[in-house]
């Protein structure tokens, strides 16, 4: 693989790329091994439809699925073997690249069930669950930044899970998202437990924001005269930047909460 490989050198900007897909053909075939050594994959996401996606579309989970039925097990029950063991399997095939880098990158996130999405209590069970039950120091748990979900992001990284927080769509999710990761590691620092092999994700959503801005920015221009020709310049000129925009003063907000003294001394403790 050539190094003007565009993937390969997102890396020399202290970038990382995670795939957001993920199926027993992927790790069984070689190809996820491929993908990590020739584009530089840090890490991988999953969620309940890419799952479904790779069941209902792949033979290799037969025969697991018709021997959970033979035992007359519940098909929720089978479900999580079935992703249980996908998941075990990938964190394996990125343990390298997470004990290369300390943690940094290496990971692998499953997502808690989206019927939990308003359930506080449900999703910090479920969560833990899943971390038991996956065994592996680099697995992610998703957990979707809801109000909801606030609270239980507090209590999973204080029970030392790393947590990848999805459904980030404003700065001010982002932020309520960043105390509560910083609460979570205040209460196990109080508790005198470690907390530098606590991880933590936050999935700000990009282009779902922008399919819905640009739907209204084209409906605007639909119905704009001649005699607001500036107005279209500006409307035209923001297509397919919103997310962009909306992105940076996350980071923005980002670098403003880590600079914070409080949040230096919860940091320097992990030393």
């Amino acid at each position: 693989m050539t190094n003007n490989n565009p993937l390969l050198e997102i890396n020399n900007y202290g970038q990382s790329v995670w795939m957001d897909n993920l199926s027993r053909s992927l790790i069984e075939s070689g190809e996820l091994e491929q993908q990590i050594e020739n584009y530089g994959l840090k890490g991988i996401t999953s969620n309940p439809a890419i799952f479904e996606k790779a069941i209902a579309g792949n033979q290799v989970y037969d025969a697991d699925i018709e021997a959970g039925i033979k035992a007359d097990k519940p098909v929720s029950e089978i479900y999580e073997s079935l992703i249980f063991k996908d998941i075990r399997d990938t964190c394996d095939r990125f343990k390298e690249i997470y004990e290369q880098t300390g943690g940094l990158d290496g990971y692998v996130s499953i997502e808690v069930s989206p019927h939990l999405a308003r359930d506080t209590e449900g999703t910090i069970e479920e969560a833990l669950r899943y971390y038991k039950a996956i065994d592996r120091a680099n697995v992610m748990i998703k957990i979707p930044g809801t109000p909801e979900g606030f609270p239980a992001i507090e209590r999973v990284i204080t029970e030392g899970i790393n947590v990848n927080v999805t459904l980030l769509f404003s700065v001010e999710s982002y932020e309520e998202t960043a105390w509560a990761y910083i609460r979570g590691l205040e209460t196990r620092i109080k508790r005198g437990l470690p907390i530098d092999k606590i991880a933590s994700v936050a999935s700000f959503f990009l282009s779902r924001i922008d399919t819905k801005i640009d739907d209204r920015i084209n409906e605007r221009l639909k119905h704009i005269g001649t005699d607001t020709l500036n107005e279209e310049a500006r409307l035209r000129q923001i297509q397919g930047k919103v997310a962009i925009a909306n992105a940076k003063l996350a980071y923005q907000k980002f670098r403003e909460i880590t600079c914070r003294g409080d949040t230096r001394e919860a940091k320097a403790s992990q030393k």
